[in-house]
């Protein structure tokens, strides 16, 4: 597989963006106009850098609003186009993207518009030039991929062909599999772009909201599927026009692209039986082996697990951390750690084959983490997550062979707690390659995403979940002027209101929930009057629909997080999204020290 990237897909100077592509491994790049036109390098100076680097040229574009014209603006855009062809040939690049005239075609003729094709060509074949011709979205009369085949077919020239573009067709509900009665040698570029679904006009969606492979909802498997099995050879590109990653550092975004295609290559590969591009297999995690707290001193964390019900399990005989556990949830608290804050820094899964997890994050490019061990302690493989977050993999079943290092502590009672799920927050820059890191790596499932009011703005969250729950990973985007919101570990119960009442009497502050929450409780559900007392003495919040009720509860924040005590009754299988509100409000009011 062949890769490469538009350069438009990231932020910086040409240079930069040629040197991120070269370190995330991309075999070649689609140069963007505009970026060699705002270049301080020359032409042969871009063509010399690329040579270095061990990248191809592979496309230079766009060339726009030429066919289905007067003869008079014709012969001004022959004149244009033969300009880029001698740039072309100073920089090195063979093949040129011709997009359908958007903005000035007046003559809706296919046998003059193929005619006119014809006469570009033959002007870049003089130059040794090919010309990719796409079918742009909203092209004023090719907007369709197949209505720009035919015109390449009747144009009949060796050096004019098709550009494919996933957004443009997708985006616009056409049928790929038409593709595949293409001349394979006659699709001379592919472009790859993945997007959410919008409702709103495709040029605003094209030009702001593309997103990598794998991180929306267009069927890009299939897609690429039947482009191969047309025959298509040239190098699989990403076009991704996106406000965001114009924003973020260029190498992670980079390395972040580069991700997204070798998941879709080898989710075609999956798909098709094909033997080439395929990664280890995907270890959907079986359940959250443990949960590690970091800080320079977790004295309140402690405190807060026992008032809990945790039970302290003891310290680890060659490290500075210590373990509480409750039923089969784990929390670690490590304080070798300069960072003074708690904070949630890792993440352990239970995995069939944690090798095999290690070996396709690795090749999809997530880092490799190293962690120290001694002799006798049991080897745990790690990744590093976007925003560093480890996330730890072990063989299940675990067997408690790691627990067994922690000394000193009480025998654990037997309980059916466990990580109901676990709530991470990311800025603007990390949320989408977060996505497609627990997608692509662990095969977590994106669900529907839902925005929940907050005092600063509304707060994007997205679960990552395994088919069966098991797992639950709800992320949340912050508001871009607004602080981190606080992670959190859920964890469930089967008597909430017993656990509640014991955690109050040895001495939990609950997260103070407003008078006012209960009155709009009374009025939405006509709970029993003792039993919403019972809620509100305990500032415990509910919620129900037709398959359930979830009651559930939050501790003050220590630091960057806090813990959630969950019941879920029946099939719930929410979060309480309409307490969201609530608790962020809560907290912004009650901030709790950072300890």
């Amino acid at each position: 597989m062949r890769t490469s990237i538009a350069s438009v897909c990231l932020s910086g100077s040409l240079t930069d963006k040629l040197q991120a592509c070269a370190d995330a491994g991309f075999d070649g790049v689609e140069i963007m106009d505009t970026d060699l036109t705002v270049s301080y390098e020359s032409p042969e100076e871009i063509r010399a850098l690329c040579q270095r680097l061990g990248l191809r040229i592979d496309l230079f574009q766009p060339f726009r609003d030429f066919e289905g014209v007067s003869e008079e603006l014709l012969k001004e855009n022959l004149r244009r186009a033969e300009a880029k062809f001698q740039l072309m040939n100073r920089l090195g690049a063979e093949t040129i993207l011709v997009c359908s005239n958007a903005g000035t075609a007046t003559v809706d003729d296919d046998a003059v518009i193929a005619e006119q094709l014809a006469a570009l060509a033959d002007l870049a074949a003089g130059y040794g030039i090919r010309i990719a011709y796409e079918a742009l979205a909203w092209g004023r009369y090719v907007n369709d991929y197949r209505h720009a085949w035919r015109l390449v077919k009747l144009a009949d020239r060796p050096n004019l062909g098709t550009c494919l573009d996933s957004f443009h067709i997708l985006a616009r509900g056409h049928d790929p599999s038409g593709i595949e009665g293409i001349d394979g040698a006659k699709i001379f570029f592919l472009q790859l772009a993945d997007a959410p679904q919008l409702d709103m006009d495709v040029l605003s969606w094209s030009r702001h909201h593309r997103l990598f492979p794998g991180e929306g909802s267009f069927d890009l498997s299939g897609f690429l599927t039947h482009v191969l099995k047309a025959g298509y050879t040239g190098p699989l590109s990403l076009e991704v026009f996106n406000d965001t990653f114009r924003q973020t550092d260029v190498t992670s975004t980079a390395a972040h692209a580069r991700r997204s295609l070798t998941w879709l290559a080898d989710r075609a590969s999956a798909a098709n039986g094909w033997s080439t591009d395929r990664l280890a297999s995907a270890q959907s995690p079986r359940s959250v082996d443990f949960v590690e707290i970091t800080g320079s001193d977790l004295e309140a964390a402690d405190e807060t697990l026992n008032q809990l019900g945790f039970t302290f399990r003891g310290k680890h005989r060659t490290k500075q951390v210590r373990l509480w556990t409750l039923g089969s949830t784990r929390i670690i608290l490590n304080e070798q750690s300069q960072q003074p804050a708690p904070h949630l820094s890792a993440i352990g899964l239970l995995v069939d084959d944690a090798g095999q997890a290690l070996a396709r994050g690795a090749a999809l490019g997530a880092p490799v983490v190293f962690r120290r061990t001694y002799a006798g302690d049991h080897e745990l493989r790690a990744l590093g997550a976007p925003d560093g977050t480890v996330i730890y993999f072990n063989d299940a079943p675990a067997e408690d062979t790691w627990v067994t290092e922690f000394e000193g502590g009480e025998a654990a009672a037997q309980s059916s707690h466990a990580v109901d799920h676990i709530n991470l927050s990311y800025r603007w820059h990390e949320f989408e390659e977060t996505v497609l890191f627990f997608h692509s790596v662990l095969g977590l499932q994106a669900q529907t995403p839902e925005n929940v009011p907050s005092p600063q703005g509304l707060v994007r969250s997205q679960v990552m979940r395994t088919a069966d729950a098991t797992v639950r990973l709800p992320l949340n985007l912050a508001p871009p002027t607004a602080p981190l919101p606080p992670r959190h570990i859920a964890v469930t119960c089967t008597d909430i209101i017993g656990l509640a009442s014991r955690a109050q009497e040895r001495g939990l502050r609950f997260l103070c929930v407003p008078d006012n929450y209960y009155a709009d409780l009374h009025a939405r559900f006509g709970l029993d009057p003792e039993y919403l007392a019972q809620l509100k003495t305990l500032n415990l919040l509910y919620d129900r629909d037709a398959d359930g009720e979830f009651i559930h509860f939050y501790t003050p924040t220590i630091g960057g997080l806090f813990l959630e005590m969950v019941q879920r009754v029946g099939t719930y299988d929410g979060y309480g999204a309409a307490n969201a509100p609530v608790r962020l409000a809560a907290q912004r009011r009650q901030p709790q020290p950072s300890l």
